[in-house]
């Protein structure tokens, strides 16, 4: 599917003139309108909700828009917990899913009323000392093994550090049962960025059999299940995005079949998406400014690895539009990079692309998620302004640009 930018170059052009390159810039509009496919696809269910991961895109208007959209916030850090509350989320609209948590955490989640989801069987007691135990409470599963969809090998729970096994969930849920909590939930996150409209009713059904199991062996029954996150973006040209419309009635049909049946059809159903709900509305902007040739052609651009990490640590792909150039054609072969003093920091090797000259601005899609979020200060880089594309057509400015006086705050009277 071809990626087109959501901003003209002559609009690009206005903005660029008013906040200087290199910088993220989200799209309102677009962000709005998934918000809204999402509530519909899922409103089968009364008691959906959708709790944005914050750790995709923490920036407290992005989290204003999706709360007017009806969105909770899915955090996992006291920061994230501070920042839900800073704009009015709290309570029954948070969900606190963390792991290896400290103390102070499980306090500050608590003081908010958020869900607590608990990653391992032991932070029960651990909970229960720092904070106390609330009356709703969310367990993490981790089923183990190979997740596969089809023929597909789609991630490795077995090695990952996170959730209970099932045995660990049965004793969980009745120890709690006896600690006098009241209302239980269950989670699970198993697979990521998957471009699959199977994954959500997969899990699904993983989640539903076992919520039936549970009830059969502790006595609880689940008020709600949270299918986390793992709903991922077509980050290349030739794979088709999800449709969240057939993904959400692949779950209706496994809740049908699974929960109903069982007297299981008043369970609310959960999500927790991040990179599915900003990605493909957020891009970083870069100016070229270098042009070299030795033994392979070099465009550098004003941006690096510490405004968008996924390139350098992964090796992804995000495709990138030389704009005003959409439809020159693509005989040139470059690798775009940044220029921290590491050879992976590259926004796309041997890419071929239109011509680039001193000047041309490029816009790299699907760093709405996972963009800026992960950037950091190597080599005293300083992160970049974030910008919303307002449905206006205005653009404001949502978090400044990092200074050095920034970078050298944490110092002053530490040898300065």
């Amino acid at each position: 599917m071809k990626k087109t930018p959501f901003v003209t170059k002559d609009k690009l052009d206005e903005i660029i003139a008013k906040y200087p390159t290199p910088f993220h810039l989200y799209d309102e509009k677009g962000i709005r309108e998934n918000a809204r496919n999402i509530q519909k696809a899922f409103s089968w269910n009364k008691g959906y909700k959708e709790y944005f991961a914050v750790k995709a895109t923490p920036n407290p208007t992005i989290l204003k828009i999706l709360k007017e959209e009806g969105c909770g916030t899915d955090c996992s850090s006291l920061t994230e917990l501070m920042m839900s509350e800073m704009v009015g989320i709290t309570g029954n609209d948070v969900m606190f899913s963390s792991n290896d948590t400290p103390a102070e955490e499980f306090i500050k989640a608590k003081e908010i009323d958020a869900i607590i989801n608990l990653d391992d069987i032991s932070h029960i007691d651990f909970l229960d000392e720092v904070a106390g135990m609330p009356k709703k409470i969310c367990c993490r599963y981790n089923p183990g093994g190979k997740f596969e969809l089809g023929t597909d090998i789609m991630d490795n729970p077995g090695d990952a550090k996170y959730g209970m096994t099932k045995e660990q969930l049965f004793e969980a849920y009745s120890r709690l049962k006896k600690m006098g909590v009241e209302e239980f939930g269950l989670h699970s996150f198993i697979a990521s960025n998957t471009v699959s409209n199977d994954y959500y009713p997969t899990l699904a059904g993983i989640l539903f059999s076992l919520a039936v199991e549970i009830k059969e062996k502790t006595g609880v029954s689940l008020s709600f299940i949270n299918l986390s996150g793992g709903v991922g973006v077509a980050y290349t040209e030739d794979k088709e995005p999800n449709d969240i419309f057939a993904i959400g009635e692949g779950v209706h049909k496994a809740f049908d079949e699974i929960l109903v049946p069982n007297g299981l059809g008043d369970v609310k159903i959960f999500t927790e998406m991040g990179r599915f709900m900003l990605a493909p509305y957020g891009a970083l902007v870069t100016k070229a400014i270098h042009e070299k040739k030795i033994y392979k052609d070099y465009i550098g651009v004003d941006a690096s690895a510490v405004n968008l990490m996924r390139p350098a640590m992964y090796g992804a792909y995000h495709h990138i539009t030389v704009m005003g150039k959409e439809d020159s054609p693509r005989d040139h072969v470059y690798d775009v990079t940044g220029s921290l003093c590491e050879n992976n920091d590259k926004f796309a090797v041997d890419r071929e692309l239109p011509e680039i000259e001193k000047g041309d601005i490029l816009f790299i899609h699907d760093a709405g998620a996972h963009g800026f979020a992960m950037g950091y200060n190597y080599n005293g880089k300083l992160k970049s302004a974030e910008i919303l594309y307002k449905e206006n057509g205005d653009a404001e400015m949502i978090r400044r640009a990092e200074t050095p006086d920034d970078y050298f705050a944490t110092l002053k009277g530490f040898g300065l």
